[in-house]
């Protein structure tokens, strides 16, 4: 049971500044900053996606613009709960990344379910794609 955060008049009686910090418990700043580092098991379920993805675009994809690509990276987007892929057409295709956005769209269903099979959790993370022309920056990427 959390302890009851001091009053401001306690708290200007014991210094001569009030700071937003004062009166809190430091073990709550230091579990808030631990919060934000990403696990080894995010990492690992990041490879698997990618490695998942990675063959089913491959292999079993009946589109030829989905069997062009590649996974580039995954990466939890704010967490683990939704996934970013960052997808690129193989350097030897010109393939227009909207139309590349749109197949994935409709095919995200699909790859979801392979994913889910894939992994072993109780919720399968939401798909986010990207695509990443050859050639292009972090900051020239289409969503």
């Amino acid at each position: 049971m959390p302890r009851k955060k001091p009053s401001s008049r306690l708290l200007r009686s014991l210094c001569a500044e009030v700071h937003p910090e004062d009166g809190v418990d430091p073990r709550e700043l230091v579990r808030d900053s631990s919060r934000k580092k990403t696990s080894r098991k995010t990492y690992q379920l990041c490879g698997q996606v990618a490695e998942t993805l990675s063959h089913v675009l491959a292999g079993q994809s009946g589109d030829d613009v989905l069997r062009s690509l590649q996974v580039v990276s995954v990466a939890p987007a704010p967490d683990v709960s939704r996934l970013m892929i960052t997808v690129a057409p193989q350097p030897s295709e010109r393939t227009d990344p909207l139309v590349v956005l749109e197949r994935l769209g409709r095919a995200s269903a699909r790859l979801r379910c392979e994913v889910a099979a894939a992994i072993t959790r109780r919720k399968t993370p939401m798909l986010v794609f990207r695509v990443a022309l050859p050639g292009d920056s972090a900051e020239n990427r289409v969503r």
